[in-house]
């Protein structure tokens, strides 16, 4: 990027809202995946067709030679190894693939996520540098700055907590009132997005006393906090969140987080919480992201001896997502 990109950018008005669209221009932010797609349908068929073509000649076989009845038990438990290394091989190979597909989709949102708030802030930075701004503007100018350093700051310790995640960490447990750090969530992404007091509602079911965990305060906090950021982010029009903290028997308490957006589909309520995997659709595709979050989320909540899941009418009918832990 050179300077001419700073002719994109007036002084007068919003600077956010003035940045070129795409400050990497030879950069695509779709990658094309299709060509594994092909291979998956490719190895899929290859499977299938020797699957039937095996099941046809040991047809063919025992008609042939219905009489020997050695050669037919043989011929059984040799057929039945083939099949069976036939089918473990196709599976395998698809696995693969769609392993692949998924770390290709995790670069190119990483890399997404990277390169766009560093072009931002370096558009801004020559701005600073070779013009002059009022004092007005030169803050709003370090306040877009400062949002864009949080924004790579929370990538890389997304990826970061994902890697930890996948390696196992010793807790080092401590008594958490969950309500109160719930509470505190609540405010600081209400800052973050600056939400009106309405759009992220907060309540408690509890049988007297204090919803206490015991964990790891840090770990935790990430765990609701990117409930929270996917909630907003996939509110698509309006951002209405409700938030509970309750009691659901003796040794158990629970955070519910529900949302009126986007909906997730049934069948992929259990698969969203994989390392990498992003719902297909077309506001998915439009909201980038690193497909960590919720694996983290799960991965943290497992660890705490716990338990998350997800719970959604249908596409466009906003979803539930639900943290069980065991109380202190």
């Amino acid at each position: 990027m050179n300077a001419d990109a700073l002719t994109f950018l007036p002084i007068s008005g919003s600077p956010r809202q003035r940045l070129p669209i795409s400050p990497f221009p030879g950069y695509n932010a779709s990658m094309p995946v299709t060509g594994r797609r092909k291979s998956v349908i490719f190895f899929i068929t290859m499977g299938a067709c020797l699957v039937a073509l095996a099941v046809a000649l040991y047809v063919g076989w025992i008609l042939l030679n219905w009489r020997q009845v050695a050669l037919l038990i043989l011929g059984i438990i040799f057929f039945s190894l083939i099949i069976v290394g036939v089918v473990l091989t196709t599976i395998f190979l698809v696995r693969e693939i769609r392993r692949n597909e998924q770390h290709d989709a995790f670069i190119n949102a990483v890399t997404h996520e990277l390169k766009t708030p560093l072009a931002s802030i370096r558009l801004y930075l020559q701005t600073l540098k070779t013009r002059n701004v009022d004092e007005l503007q030169r803050t709003e100018f370090y306040d877009i700055m400062l949002a864009d350093s949080d924004r790579l700051l929370n990538t890389v310790e997304q990826v970061l907590r994902a890697g930890r995640a996948s390696h196992g960490r010793r807790l080092n447990p401590t008594l958490i009132d969950l309500g109160e750090m719930v509470r505190e969530c609540l405010d600081l992404t209400r800052v973050r997005y600056n939400l009106d007091p309405e759009a992220l509602n907060y309540g408690e079911s509890l049988d007297g006393e204090r919803a206490r965990v015991a964990g790891d305060e840090d770990d935790l906090r990430a765990a609701v906090s990117n409930l929270l950021d996917n909630a907003i982010k996939y509110s698509d029009k309006e951002v209405v969140v409700s938030v509970k903290v309750s009691t659901l028997n003796e040794k158990h308490v629970a955070v519910s987080i529900a949302d009126k957006g986007i909906g997730i589909p049934r069948a992929q309520l259990k698969r969203i919480f994989k390392r990498f995997y992003r719902a297909p659709g077309h506001f998915m595709a439009r909201e980038k992201g690193t497909g960590l979050g919720l694996f983290i989320v799960q991965s943290i909540v497992q660890k705490h001896g716990g338990r998350v899941f997800a719970e959604s009418p249908g596409v466009g009918l906003g979803s539930t997502f639900t943290i069980q832990l065991p109380r202190a």
